[in-house]
């Protein structure tokens, strides 16, 4: 693509991205700069419709970015504008609390006020801990309380639901068991190894003592991904329209399992990344748009934090929001 077709091109997606309308070839004259004809542009557009950056949409004169055309324009001709003082001053003040878990809740807020977009920042993985005592109570018929006690003292409560009710007899065998043969390792290494002492157990005892297993392992989704704001993208309008893929985005946000894996996939990547409609096979919308950036303490990349948003965005601004609320976050968890 010569540079007269990447002027054009980068002029029609950000007069897109503003207005929401198909760009003709008048504007573009208007706005471009270029010296040329009405005709020339025209023919330029034809070309870049050609090669997959631009289309028609409908019998429509003008012309809005495809997926690919937008690749080339964040990847190649964006020009990334730097913060005003006083949102700097609004993060910087947001993301100076002492306490970790405010401060990620925080720069989820943030992300989201900051874009109105949704902001999701997925919180640090728990180091593993063992366990040193786990004990089985009933609640109800198929209603256990699994009460698990770690070797740092803490003390967490699962509830689990089961197929069949067990008496406290049952319930005694398999606490004992677990205590007896795993006190002290980690759910970790406990699971390696019932996966295939479980195989010889009686089947219904087996069901249960998965199912605390799974319960205790791991930690919720809900406590691994905190979003703000993801209601606010009812309020875009190129979103708000697919009301079959808005709601499958939103289970998404219910489930976070597909969410947590994007944002895991991002954690291994240095600096931005920035995923358009169907690129991260996660996100069900074509004209949605993820963009991240991994988050340290101590020299460590600890989690990750971004912004889902409609594919049409002001990129040149969400970019750095993004990228300076993690290494506000970064800065603040090592201070801490």
């Amino acid at each position: 693509m010569d540079k007269r077709a990447q002027i054009l091109l980068k002029t029609l997606v950000e007069h897109y991205i503003c207005d929401g309308q198909p760009i003709g070839s008048r504007t573009l004259l208007q706005h471009s700069g270029l010296d040329v004809s009405a005709a020339t542009i025209r023919n330029v557009m034809s070309d870049l419709e050609h090669m997959g950056f631009v289309a028609s949409p409908h019998t429509s004169a003008g012309r809005v970015p495809t997926q690919k055309g937008y690749r080339l324009f964040v990847d190649s001709l964006l020009t990334v504008q730097p913060l005003c003082t006083q949102t700097l001053t609004r993060l910087k003040s947001s993301l100076s609390s002492p306490n970790p878990n405010e401060l990620i809740n925080n720069a989820a807020d943030m992300l989201s006020q900051l874009t109105q977009f949704a902001g999701v920042v997925m919180t640090p993985k728990r180091k593993r801990v063992a366990f040193k005592h786990l004990e089985f109570l009933t609640l109800s018929d198929k209603r256990i309380l699994v009460i698990i006690v770690t070797n740092d003292g803490n003390v967490q409560n699962r509830i689990i639901i089961t197929e069949k009710p067990f008496s406290p007899a049952e319930l005694t065998q398999a606490s004992n068991y677990f205590n007896t043969h795993f006190s002290g390792q980690t759910f970790e290494e406990v699971q390696q190894k019932l996966h295939e002492e479980l195989k010889q157990m009686q089947s219904d005892m087996n069901k249960l003592m998965s199912a605390a297993l799974e319960a205790s392992s791991k930690s919720t989704e809900q406590d691994n991904v905190v979003i703000a704001g993801e209601r606010k993208l009812l309020q875009v309008d190129d979103l708000s329209a697919n009301v079959t893929s808005l709601r499958k985005l939103f289970e998404i946000f219910e489930r976070r399992t597909s969410l947590m894996q994007l944002l895991d996939n991002s954690q291994r990547a240095e600096g931005i990344q920035i995923f358009i409609g169907g690129e991260s096979g996660y996100l069900p919308l074509d004209e949605c748009s993820m963009i991240t950036a991994p988050y340290e303490a101590d020299g460590q990349v600890v989690g990750t934090l971004g912004v889902i948003g409609p594919t049409r965005m002001a990129y040149e601004r969400v970019i750095p929001i993004v990228d300076i609320t993690a290494k506000l976050l970064s800065n603040a968890l090592s201070s801490n």
